[in-house]
Formats: C-alpha cells, structure tokens, sequence
C-alpha cells in the first residue's frame, strides 16, 4: 500500500509539472467574451445583429481594432456557450452551429487572427454544456485536438451536467495535459473550483492558466459586490495562487452594459485591476457610450493590472465608519498602487493616510499619481498624508513609484516648483 501511494504521488507530481508548462498568461488575459451580454441568442432570424454567431465575433474583433481596445491589450475575441451543433460528428467530433456558423470554426479563428487578435471558445467538463449541447466529458483528447486544428487560443471550460467533483476534477488535469500535448499554445481558463468536492488550491493552480472562483456575474451591481465580497473573505487564499501562468477570475467586466454608474464602472475596472485578475469584457461594443469606454481604455489602471509580479492586491484596512476600503497591490520597481474604494450609497467619504500606513516605506517618498483623472500629485514622503474624498459607491486609485534617491527637495527644485 504504501508504495502505491508513493508512485501515486509521484504520478500526481509528474502531471503537476506537465500542467503548468504552457508559457502562457504570464500576465491576467485581457479581451471580450459574449456571455453575459449576448447569453445564448441563436435567432439569427429575427435578431441578426445580436445572435451568437460568426457575424458578431467577427463585427466585435472589428471593433476591438478599430476603436482602441487591442492596442490597450484587449486581445481575445472569446466564444461562449451555444455556439455549437446539437450533435457531434460521425468521428466524434464537435461541430459549429452550420447556419450561425456557416464557414466553421477554422475560417472563424484564421479572420480573427488575421486582424492580429486570438480567439477563445467554450465547452463544459460535462456529458453536456450548460445549455444543454454536447460535453466535453469523455471526448477530452479528441476536443483538444480539434480545438488546436481550429486554431483556438484560449479555452473557457465549464462545469456543468458533470459527472461527479471526483471526476469531473480529473477530467480537469486530463483536458490541461491534452491541450499541452497538441503542441498549440492555448490559455486554459478553468470554473474547476465551483465542481465542488475538495480543493485543492495548488493543483488547480498548477492545471489552470485562469481560475473562476465564484458565481457567474450578472449585470448589477448586486452582483458585483456578491462576487468582490467573495474574493474579500478568500483573499488570502485567491493571493497564494495569483502569479504569472495562474490568475483568478471573478467573471466579466459588465462596464458599458445596462446597470452599472459611472463611478460603479470606475470602481470595477480599479478593483478588477488591483486584484490582478484576466479582464474580459462583456458588453456591446458597437454602442458603448464614450465615457465607459474611456474607462476600459485607461492604460495606467491597465498597467496596474498587468504588472509583470502578477500579484493579487488585496484590502488592508477599513476606515473606522467602514465605509471606505483601502486596497494595496505591490508592483514592479518598488511602485504600489493603492484603491479606496466607497461602500456608502449617501455623499462623498472623506479618507487620510500616508504611504507608510499602507506599508510602503521607500526612503525617498513616492512620486504619486491619480490613475482615473489623471493628475499628477507630486512628491510625498513616506510618512506625508494623502487625502482625498471618494464618491459614493466609486473609487480614487493611486500609483506609487519611488523617487529613487531624490530628496522632496531635489524633486522641487527639477520641477522648477521654487
């Protein structure tokens, strides 16, 4: 028995590795995917424009060059459920919805890359998806062989009609180690943690480029703070896991859609950023309003969120009323960038720290930025107060970079400020 256990182990260890070597998602995966705005349409009679079909993956990759989106690292174009027939093939194979999808999935992928975009598709580790079509559950080597014909980039693979947490955990680890064995590079993007059962946080981690760890998102801000409130009570355990190769999901950015605020869609894109997690957006990008698309094209919040650490920022403090969080995240060079971020519903909170309170302590101060209006605030020291008054249910997001031997005076004096 026990020698059983140890070549079980070593079998356990030996796919570990193999899991993780893919090279990819070295940081959050940025894109659009069309699941919470355009769910599962397939009337393409009656609403062609909004149907989930070739059309709208290729008018939505138009979209993502034309206004902006890929170069502020938007990069995927990514598929969700209903894109598939009823049946497979006679081989076994998957194949595309022939009237929504009418060239295939191949001639799909080859038109997003050739606007130097990468596509993602979807399937559930199930008998069947959520919606009730083909699974990926017992067809686990011949899905990603067809997967990597087709040119895909990035799977998103479901839980849904599964067999089992046992199973369906396995058939996790055995579709990762299927999709490195193509020889394709593709982003495997994992709801493993929902399957139930025990987690293993560290396996999951080591199969899985990007990890959902909760419900599906809906377009309310409810649902949002669910979701964030979620991420707060794991956060520890969510950090352990964040790091190049391996990201936390807290499902889509809905910025731009029906519900959310100005400030609510602020208060997304900073904590989404902070947290270090893939940012997928999921709205119309043919009709978004100028104003939230600023806020999904911020680059300096961007760079925050793509910082080469990959570490997951978290909340450190709360003010005494509760009603301001203060999140940090460590960043490249010695830099920090810090949320605060309001719960209260009523008038703005005023909040007042100092860099040294949030735990960065550079010996010359910080050069400090304001990263959604754009401000630069100067040159503090460590122990000098930031203050600042937040909106009700918005943020006010900072970047830190260190002054790298420059006294406040000397930084003074180069701006010519005396």
């Amino acid at each position: 028995m026990n020698l059983l256990l140890q070549l079980l182990t070593l079998t356990s260890l030996c796919l570990t590795v193999y899991g993780l070597d893919n090279g990819l998602a070295l940081t959050p995966p940025m894109g659009w995917l069309s699941w919470e705005r355009f769910r599962c349409i397939t009337d393409c009679k009656n609403d062609p424009d909004n149907c989930v079909s070739e059309n709208l993956y290729k008018v939505m990759a138009d979209q993502i060059v034309k206004d902006g989106y890929l170069a502020a690292g938007y990069d995927h174009v990514n598929i969700d459920d209903c894109w598939m027939a009823a049946e497979r093939d006679s081989q076994g194979k998957l194949v595309a919805d022939p009237e929504r999808f009418p060239n295939g999935m191949k001639a799909l992928a080859d038109y997003v890359h050739s606007k130097g975009l990468k596509l993602g598709i979807y399937e559930s580790m199930g008998y069947k998806t959520c919606r009730g079509l083909p699974g990926t559950y017992g067809h686990i080597e011949t899905d990603a062989k067809t997967f990597a014909e087709w040119g895909i980039d990035m799977v998103k693979m479901d839980k849904c009609h599964t067999p089992g947490a046992a199973l369906t955990q396995q058939g996790f680890i055995n579709m990762s180690i299927a999709m490195n064995k193509t020889g394709r590079p593709m982003i495997f993007s994992c709801e493993w943690p929902n399957v139930g059962g025990n987690r293993n946080w560290t396996l999951i981690a080591n199969h899985c480029n990007t990890i959902r760890n909760g419900r599906d998102i809906q377009d309310s801000w409810p649902s949002l703070i669910t979701i964030l409130d979620s991420f707060i009570t794991n956060q520890d355990t969510f950090a352990a896991i964040s790091k190049p190769g391996s990201y936390n999901d807290p499902d889509m950015l809905i910025i731009g859609d029906y519900s959310l605020s100005l400030d609510q869609s602020k208060s997304q894109m900073a904590l989404w950023s902070i947290m270090a997690v893939q940012l997928m957006m999921s709205n119309d990008l043919r009709t978004i309003p100028i104003q939230f698309k600023e806020i999904l094209l911020n680059k300096e919040v961007i760079k925050v969120n793509q910082d080469k650490l990959g570490i997951m920022g978290k909340r450190i403090m709360k003010t005494p009323d509760h009603q301001i969080e203060i999140w940090t995240k460590p960043l490249s060079g010695g830099s920090f960038a810090v949320v605060f971020f309001s719960r209260a519903e009523d008038i703005p909170r005023p909040v007042t720290v100092t860099p040294e309170r949030l735990g960065f302590n550079h010996t010359a101060g910080y050069i400090m930025y304001e990263l959604f209006d754009h401000q630069h605030l100067g040159h503090f020291m460590a122990d000098e107060e930031l203050s600042f008054k937040v909106n009700p249910v918005g943020v006010v997001m900072l970047r830190g970079d260190p002054a790298h031997g420059k006294t406040k005076l000397d930084y003074i004096k180069s701006n010519k400020i005396l």
